[in-house]
């Protein structure tokens, strides 16, 4: 529809919000329309607003950066749903800390103190910018940006990450305020993996993203990255052009996808209901087949063809093996809450279901010894740099990245948290997630065991 919103779009969008069951929303990076703010009001969302200030500073830019902090907490000061001003949003990823963008964020918080002693100032900072870097100390609240399990990294080490961070700061307020993983709905795996663009993988990324916020309750609010799929023209990426495709609900809004549900089934106390995961995944090779059910009910009984053949009590996640041999109905029940899939047994994965962009990486350990007195590319960066002649190694292979992606390697080059987080990611991983061909990694392996480990 573009940006030109009509009142019924906005509430469509609101709708969707509730059933979710979220109490709080992040309006990223711009002024939103009025109407959307006394939606916000009247449903008594907490809302965190903030201006287009983003990824790179502008030398020259302050004035305007004054002039929209103004407007927006002039223009909205009385919408009782927004309890914070955001300052800025990434702005170290293109630039460095340096006295002018630290004088800039001190006028944009001074400021919105002035125009409002009631609310405090927050920050959303990208992931590589070092916790005792003195820009956190600005704002009274803070939040990180985490892509580990998507765009590098293993999902563990946003934990890690907010432990590490939680121990060194107790007393820091600390909030995550984006995470997420691309899913063309189209895609589908029984094998998922980050980078496939699967929907079966954003429900495995989001399943452990949910867990490990509910374990840390001292997270001030969490804001996962997006809800819907939004237009982003630079992009090319999961099967469609100009879309980020990280949303839980697809850009029409007609599609919910199987994570929606996952946080339905945690956040919606109000509405009995059940999902049964996989309903676009109908072609199936595995013989025993997963199958995932998400409710907000302590119980749930699985159907295949009107037969129950397990009854499970848990919380949000219900996981059922199921083998397969034909076509068949699966319901899923939880007291009067039914919903049904069709899913049926085929000779081989259905190519529709796999988004090419690469050749596949294949388990290929499986079908090739390896000595584990030698190093390979199981090992991790950290490990593998310990020794002199298998850390030539890699640190020839990234710089030969580097003359590719050289934003992100001085990134890296001059950040020792991040060095430290890249260190715990086994090079395979690397090289899957960049898009590395088998043989250039079978090659890889075939140079690092003939280094024998430490």
């Amino acid at each position: 529809m573009g940006n030109a919103l009509t009142m019924e779009h906005h509430k469509t969008d609101m709708a969707i919000i509730k059933e979710i069951g979220a109490t709080t929303l992040r309006l990223a990076h711009y002024q939103h329309a009025q109407e959307f703010y006394d939606l916000c009001d009247e449903n008594g969302l907490i809302v965190w607003a903030e201006i287009p200030y983003i990824t790179m500073h502008m030398k020259d830019g302050r004035a305007n950066t004054l002039s929209q902090m103004e407007e927006l907490v002039v223009q909205n000061y009385n919408h009782p749903s927004i309890i914070c001003w955001g300052l800025s949003n990434e702005i170290t990823a293109a630039s460095a800390v340096d006295e002018d963008l630290l004088e800039n964020h001190r006028l944009l918080n001074d400021l919105c103190h002035k125009l409002d002693s009631t609310r405090p100032t927050a920050m959303a900072n990208v992931f590589m910018l070092e916790t005792d870097s003195p820009i956190l100390d600005i704002p009274d609240i803070n939040s990180y940006n985490l892509y580990f399990g998507w765009y590098l990294g293993e999902l563990e080490q946003n934990d890690e990450f907010f432990d590490e961070y939680h121990k060194q700061y107790p007393d820091r307020v600390i909030g995550f305020s984006e995470y997420g993983a691309d899913a063309n709905p189209q895609y589908q795996s029984s094998a998922p993996e980050k980078g496939d663009y699967t929907e079966t993988y954003q429900t495995v990324y989001h399943e452990h993203m949910l867990k490990m916020i509910e374990k840390r309750p001292w997270l001030w609010a969490t804001h996962v990255w997006n809800l819907f799929d939004f237009a982003a023209d630079g992009r090319d990426e999961g099967g469609k052009h100009g879309e980020n495709q990280k949303g839980l609900v697809t850009i029409d809004r007609k599609t919910k996808k199987d994570a929606f549900y996952l946080y339905k089934a945690a956040w919606n106390k109000e509405e009995p209901f059940v999902h049964l995961c996989g309903s676009r995944y109908k072609d199936r090779a595995e013989d025993i087949t997963e199958v995932k059910v998400y409710s907000n009910q302590p119980e749930v009984t699985l159907f295949v063809d009107g037969n129950a053949i397990e009854t499970q009590k848990g919380h949000t996640i219900f996981s059922f093996m199921v083998p397969i041999h034909g076509e068949h109905t699966i319901k899923a029940q939880a007291g009067s809450c039914m919903d049904t899939i069709l899913i049926r047994k085929v000779p081989e994965p259905n190519a529709d279901y796999i988004f090419i962009k690469r050749s596949p990486v294949l388990n290929w350990f499986d079908a090739e010894h390896f000595d584990e007195t030698c190093y390979s590319v199981s090992d991790t960066l950290s490990e593998l740099r310990s020794n002199p002649q298998a850390g030539a190694i890699i640190d020839s292979m990234m710089s030969k990245g580097a003359s590719e992606r050289g934003d992100v390697a001085d990134a890296v080059k001059d950040n020792p948290a991040l060095q430290r987080m890249m260190g715990r990611i086994t090079l395979i991983s690397l090289l899957k997630q960049s898009g590395a061909q088998e043989e250039d990694i079978k090659q890889l392996n075939r140079i690092l065991q003939g280094i024998k480990k430490n």
